[in-house]
C-alpha cells in the first residue's frame, strides 16, 4: 500500500475517532468500559480469523510474555478510560497522554541504563513542562474530582511507558511481530472484563434508551449511542490498521512524526468544533508538548538532508531535460 494512503488512514481514522469518542462520554461520561470492551472485542475477533488463523497459526513470542504485556496493556485502557468519568475535559486527556515521551525516557534511564543527548533532554523538559502548564491550568477550571483523573492518567502513563519498554526487551528477543500483539493485547484480556460486566451491562441498557438514529441510505433505525459505538469501533481499527501499515512503509522517524501531528488536529478539532474550555496558557502549553515532540524525534536533523536530496533529484531532471 502507499504510504500516502496509510497516512490517510491515520489521520481519517484517529481524528474521527476522537469526535466518535468525545459524543460517547458527553452523553454519557461513564461508558468507558463499555467502549474499550467493544474495541477489544472487535479487534480480538479480526485478529483470531485473519491472524492468529482461526487458532492454528502458533505464537512467535511465548504466551507467558503476552499474559504479562496484557495485565499492563488492560490496566491502561481501563485507567484511561475511568478517568474520562472524573470530569477530565477531552484535550486535556490528549494532551496528557501525549507525554508518553518522559515517561519512557525516565523509565529507560532507570530500568534500562540508557544514556540521551542533550537534545533529547531539552525535548523532554519543553513536554513536560507543556504538559503541567495544561495540567495546571485545566485544575483550576474544574471541580476537585478531577484532580483524581489526573492521578489516574499519571499511573496510565507511567504504565504505558512501562509497558512500551517490556514491549522492546521482547522484539530483541524474539523480532517484531506487530500484528500479532496486537491480536494477543485484546483477545487475551477478554476474561477479565467479566470483572466489569455490571457496569458494562447498565450502560448497554442505557444505550438502548438513546433516541433513535436514521442510518443513512439503509432506512434502518438504532439507538444513537449504538451508532456512535460502531463508528468508533471502525474508526478505530481504520487507525491502527493505518499506524501498522506506516510501520512497514515508512521509517519510525515518518511514523512518529504522523502519529505526533495526528494528535495535534485531533486536539485541534476537538477544541473548535466541541468548544472545550482552552485559555492562552493551554495553547502554549500544546506548543511546548507537540515542539518537544518534534525535536525528540529529530525532525530537524533529518529535513536537511531530505531537501538536499530532493533538490539534487530536481536538478538532475533539469539536466536531463
Amino acid at each position: 500500500m502507499h504510504p500516502g494512503l496509510a497516512v490517510g488512514l491515520v489521520f481519517s481514522g484517529c481524528c474521527s475517532n476522537v469526535v466518535f469518542l468525545e459524543l460517547l462520554i458527553r452523553e454519557l461520561p461513564g461508558c468507558g468500559n463499555l467502549v474499550t470492551f467493544a474495541q477489544f472485542f472487535f479487534i480480538a475477533v479480526e485478529g483470531f480469523i485473519f491472524e492468529a488463523n482461526f487458532g492454528r497459526k502458533r505464537a512467535a513470542i511465548p504466551i507467558r510474555y503476552y499474559l504479562i504485556m496484557v495485565a499492563m496493556f488492560f490496566t491502561v485502557s481501563v485507567v484511561n478510560n475511568y478517568a474520562l468519568n472524573l470530569n477530565i475535559a477531552m484535550p486535556l486527556h490528549m494532551i496528557f497522554r501525549s507525554g508518553s515521551l518522559i515517561a519512557n525516557m525516565a523509565l529507560g534511564i532507570v530500568i534500562l541504563k540508557k544514556r540521551y543527548t542533550v537534545s533529547k533532554y531539552t525535548s523532554i523538559a519543553l513536554v513536560s513542562l507543556g504538559i503541567f502548564t495544561c495540567t495546571f491550568m485545566s485544575a483550576k477550571q474544574v471541580s476537585s474530582t478531577s484532580s483524581t483523573g489526573i492521578l489516574a492518567l499519571t499511573f496510565a502513563l507511567l504504565m504505558s511507558a512501562r509497558m512500551g519498554i517490556f514491549q522492546e526487551t521482547l522484539y530483541k528477543k524474539f523480532g517484531k511481530h506487530s500484528k500479532e500483539a496486537l491480536f494477543y493485547n485484546h483477545a487475551l484480556p477478554i476474561p477479565g472484563f467479566l470483572l466489569l460486566a455490571p457496569d458494562i451491562y447498565k450502560h448497554a441498557l442505557l444505550f438502548n434508551k438513546s433516541e433513535l438514529f436514521q442510518v443513512p441510505g439503509t432506512g434502518l433505525s438504532l439507538p444513537v449511542m449504538w451508532f456512535y459505538l460502531i463508528m468508533n469501533i471502525i474508526t478505530q481499527y481504520v487507525c491502527i490498521r493505518g499506524v501498522f501499515i506506516l510501520t512497514t512503509e515508512c521509517t519510525s522517524l515518518t511514523v512518529t512524526l504522523v502519529v505526533t501531528l495526528r494528535k495535534f488536529v485531533s486536539l485541534i478539532f476537538s477544541i473548535l468544533y466541541f468548544r472545550n474550555p482552552f485559555t492562552v496558557w493551554h495553547w502554549i502549553g500544546t506548543l511546548f508538548v507537540f515542539v518537544g515532540t518534534l525535536m525528540y524525534t529529530e525532525v530537524w536533523n533529518n529535513l536537511g538532508p531530505l531537501l538536499d536530496r530532493k533538490g539534487k533529484e530536481e536538478e538532475e531532471v533539469k539536466k536531463q531535460e
